[in-house]
């Protein structure tokens, strides 16, 4: 998979987040298949609150802030057919926001790039179709993917933390 990646104010310079974008795409191709496919290209946003509340009031009629958003573009039936020749196929955008990602972060008492990584990692779950509030299965699913790919990064159970959900509800 290929993604494109912007990183507006406010999130901080000093963390590079391309490469952790990088590395969670990467950990989660290696747990959902699926998304290592080449020709597959997705946008991430790293951007602020009042961006994300925008979209989530226009595009999800939720008027209100969010850690994370996803669109996906790309059916789960079309994407688990799509073959590995051929041009390339827009998965869909992923936005965080970066103040509500950040005191979750702190609410959680871990690093804001552990938190961003794993809302990346829910975020393109989603975009490869999983949906964890169609059932407590689909959901244990996504927890389950989601908790294998950051251990791949070296990043702890984000479950074992918290009680609180976690992405973009």
């Amino acid at each position: 998979m290929n993604l494109e990646i912007d990183i507006e104010a406010p999130w901080p310079g000093e963390t590079d987040w391309q490469d952790i974008a990088e590395q969670i795409v990467n950990a989660v191709s290696k747990v959902a298949p699926e998304l290592a496919n080449e020709r597959l290209l997705a946008s991430l946003l790293f951007t602020n609150d009042n961006a994300v509340h925008a979209l989530n009031r226009q595009w999800r009629a939720k008027d209100k802030a969010t850690n994370v958003l996803s669109f996906p573009m790309l059916e789960r039936d079309n994407l688990l057919t799509l073959g590995t020749d051929g041009p390339p196929e827009l998965l869909g955008d992923i936005a965080l926001a970066y103040e509500t990602c950040a005191r979750e972060a702190a609410q959680k008492r871990v690093p804001v790039a552990s938190h961003a990584a794993h809302l990346i990692a829910h975020g393109l779950l989603h975009l490869a179709g999983h949906d964890h509030e169609i059932s407590d299965e689909a959901a244990d699913t996504m927890e389950q993917l989601e908790i294998k790919a950051l251990a791949l990064i070296g990043i702890a159970d984000p479950y074992e933390r918290s009680d609180q959900p976690c992405g973009g509800e």
